[in-house]
């Protein structure tokens, strides 16, 4: 479980204003020193991550933020690191400072929860610096918060307890195939070998579907595409091959129509995204005008060379299909703007760096600025002329 990627990870994010014990709780969940602890205000500068195992619960994220109440002209920069954190935030702790209970920062952030349908808790810290009378009058006031003090080690088992409750709670994972064929399927993995197909090693979506396989019972195969006809050949009644988008056009010649066929990013748009607005956003190529600005987004970073899909060859392909040219940006990582004016289109890679609560962050960023969104898998299945069969599986 210690090395489970980050975007599979639960995402738990601590936010509150400066020197509140934001970063006292983290050190305090986690059992390490993990962030540095100061009486300065501000100690803390740009997210803290902290990838750990709550048990029962799983393998989570603990993220600790800069204070949102820094007003300084970097502190704003700061602060906007920590709402962007927000985004890919599965269930996130506000703490604050019992000798401070005013916090007109708190009724922002509660906001900020609503608008990216983030569930929280709000944590009381520091309740071994008053008196037991003050205690119960904000345990009074506060009946929902929880309290602690996490210098002295105060409820911090009490408050992992209620983590654990409250997520497991919300908790919905998805498979990515598992739920759409019957227990002994067949499946046939598609994976290409080029100049950036990683040496000695598969990438992440692949490694993750044949774990989903085997978690559900189902049987794959993994070859290259120049192996694929002799497989179908010794496996004819497989149920699903998967490929990678790339090489849609040459696995689709090769796959009998009775056979479904689908890609590892669509597969993942399912889990990690919306379908519908995925479909929505390839019906919108038909009405984008000469010159249309699209942004690509990428959730890795990575060297780019002359067969990057989506620097170079979705581009070219989309330019060609529509016989129009179009103006092309590129985001990579974790910057995504929140003001998409000015964009006709979003296209979005299969996000397997990033966890479903920042898709859909994403993709709530986009119906709020009107700019339709899809994703690569999508884009180039409906550039071959077989979208229709692509997602099938998912109907």
């Amino acid at each position: 479980m210690n090395s489970t990627p980050h975007a599979n990870r639960i995402h738990i994010a601590i936010f509150g204003k400066r020197n509140a014990g934001k970063s006292s709780l983290l050190n305090a969940l986690t059992g390490q020193e993990v962030a540095i602890v100061s009486p300065v205000k501000g100690t803390t500068t740009d997210p803290v991550r902290k990838a750990m195992e709550l048990l029962p619960l799983g393998p989570v994220l603990f993220i600790d933020t800069a204070g949102l109440d820094d007003e300084q002209e970097l502190g704003q920069l700061r602060v906007q690191k920590s709402l962007q954190v927000l985004q890919s935030t599965d269930f996130a702790l506000y703490v604050r400072d019992i000798n401070e209970p005013e916090d007109e920062f708190y009724d922002l952030a509660k906001l900020n929860f609503k608008k990216f349908n983030v569930p929280y808790l709000t944590v009381i810290n520091k309740i071994d610096t008053v008196s037991a009378e003050s205690l119960e009058k904000m345990k009074e006031k506060e009946k929902t918060a929880f309290f602690v003090s996490s210098t002295a080690d105060t409820h911090m088992a009490e408050l992992k307890e209620e983590l654990v409750k409250r997520i497991e709670d919300k908790k919905a994972e998805i498979p990515l195939v598992g739920d759409l064929l019957p227990y002994n399927s067949k499946v046939i993995l598609v994976v290409p070998i080029d100049s950036e197909a990683p040496k000695g090693r598969i990438i992440l979506p692949q490694v993750q579907l044949i774990r989903d396989c085997l978690d559900n019972g189902l049987k794959s195969y993994v070859v290259r595409d120049t192996e694929l006809a002799s497989a179908l050949a010794d496996m004819p009644d497989v149920d699903l091959v998967v490929t990678d988008s790339q090489a849609f056009k040459k696995v689709n010649q090769i796959v009998p129509p009775q056979i479904k066929l689908t890609s590892f990013s669509i597969l993942l748009s399912r889990v990690k995204g919306d379908i519908s607005v995925f479909l929505a956003g390839i019906k919108a190529i038909a009405n984008l005008p000469e010159g249309a600005k699209i942004l690509m987004a990428e959730s890795c970073t990575h060297n780019h060379t002359h067969e990057d899909i989506g620097r170079v060859k979705i581009p070219r392909g989309l330019n060609k299909f529509t016989g129009k040219k179009f103006t092309y940006e590129f985001t990579t990582g974790k910057d995504f703007p929140t003001d998409l004016q000015g964009y006709d289109l979003v296209i979005h890679c299969a996000s397997c760096m990033l966890n479903r609560k920042s898709m859909e962050s994403r993709i709530k960023i986009c119906q709020e600025n009107n700019v339709p969104i899809t994703n690569y898998g999508m884009l180039l299945a409906h550039l071959t002329g077989i979208l229709d069969r692509a997602v099938e599986i998912l109907r």
